[in-house]
């Protein structure tokens, strides 16, 4: 049985679907939540870790540990926060500290397969590389530009990788997972070396535990460029960049519920006519060919690819026909796994 330990995060937990035994919800300092579960009996503790006093401190966490197993513990960080940042969770890595996750499929992985060193050893290797002083002399002189510095991409690869672009155009249209799967599927084709995914400014892709798929900061995109010389594919998630110039291909994603459109139409009454002629995919769709060409019609607008929800932790042959359809992958290759119940939602 598992105890859950809440607080800003409680109704995001209560749609967690395990068995719990204890539940409580306020904030505690570290030495209060060991007090109340040092003599208790749990299979899991599911810890929203803002019940803790002092929750952006590595100190609060030393002293949970020091009473407490914390691999018995399952850390549920604020998605977003100063907390999912690779220097942070490199120190909770560096004390014992391996399963955190921003999200509820995250922890029930987590209750079902806990995390060792080997699962999180590349967020500390790129925690303790961004802390490290650059050998030579400072940050700004290893060619990293400033944060105010304005950098050209157009010439700034020295490798033959083709760079796909993906950018989420209604909210949360999936480029996160998009960009996992589409991964996924690449590396059968070009090996686990080929194949490297980027997102710039956020830290979702690190709670994927994927050594090939990294955060940076968008003043390191240059640098980091130029160093995957024998990357042959390089997917970037493009949501909070205006210069996607770099990119061979842009993928535009929709998710083409009516509350998600709407609410695209009220932020920008333009929006539809600025993406005529850009390659558009609707994700997460549940339209069959027929709606698709409605969609076509009512937006004035074409569609690249319709993609039906799925499952990111099993293969997707489906993605195969986009990789093929985007010069990816050969039609004449090996696609067993696609299957024709997809037909329905091909082009």
């Amino acid at each position: 049985m598992n105890v859950i330990v809440s607080n800003e995060q409680q109704g995001a937990l209560a749609n967690l679907d395990v068995d719990i035994i204890k539940n409580i919800s306020g904030q505690y300092s570290a030495n209060e939540i060991v007090e109340m579960f040092k003599n208790f009996f749990y299979s899991k503790m599911i810890l929203d870790v803002t019940a803790l006093k002092g929750y952006t401190e590595v100190k609060t966490y030393e002293e949970l540990k020091s009473g407490l197993d914390v691999e018995k513990i399952i850390f549920y960080l604020p998605d977003g926060s100063s907390l999912c940042t690779s220097s942070f969770l490199a120190q909770l890595i560096q004390i014992g500290i391996y399963n955190f996750t921003t999200n509820i499929e995250g922890i029930k992985y987590l209750i079902k397969k806990p995390n060792t060193i080997k699962d999180v050893e590349h967020i500390l290797k790129l925690g303790m590389a961004q802390d490290q002083p650059i050998p030579g002399g400072t940050r700004e002189s290893s060619g990293i530009p400033h944060a105010n510095e304005s950098v050209s991409m157009q010439a700034m690869l020295s490798n033959e990788a083709t760079i796909i672009g993906i950018k989420n155009i209604t909210e949360h249209a999936g480029a996160t997972t998009f960009i996992y799967m589409l991964k996924n599927e690449l590396v059968n084709t070009y090996g686990k070396e080929g194949v490297v995914a980027l997102e710039l400014d956020k830290n979702d892709f690190q709670l994927f535990n994927d050594k090939s798929m990294l955060s940076l900061k968008n003043t390191q995109l240059k640098q980091a460029l130029s160093q995957l010389r024998n990357v042959k594919v390089i997917l970037i998630d493009l949501n909070g960049m205006t210069d996607d110039s770099f990119c061979k291909e842009v993928l535009y994603l929709i998710e083409p519920s009516t509350i998600k459109l709407n609410k695209l139409i009220r932020r920008n009454r333009d929006i539809l006519g600025q993406l005529k002629n850009k390659k558009v995919v609707l994700n997460k769709s549940l339209l069959q060919n027929n709606d698709v060409a409605d969609f076509e019609s009512e937006a004035n607008l074409k569609v690249y690819y319709n993609m039906p929800p799925l499952d990111e932790r099993k293969r997707n042959g489906i993605m195969n026909d986009l990789l093929v359809k985007l010069g990816l992958l050969n039609s004449g290759g090996t696609n067993e796994n696609q299957g024709r119940i997809f037909g329905l939602f091909r082009r």
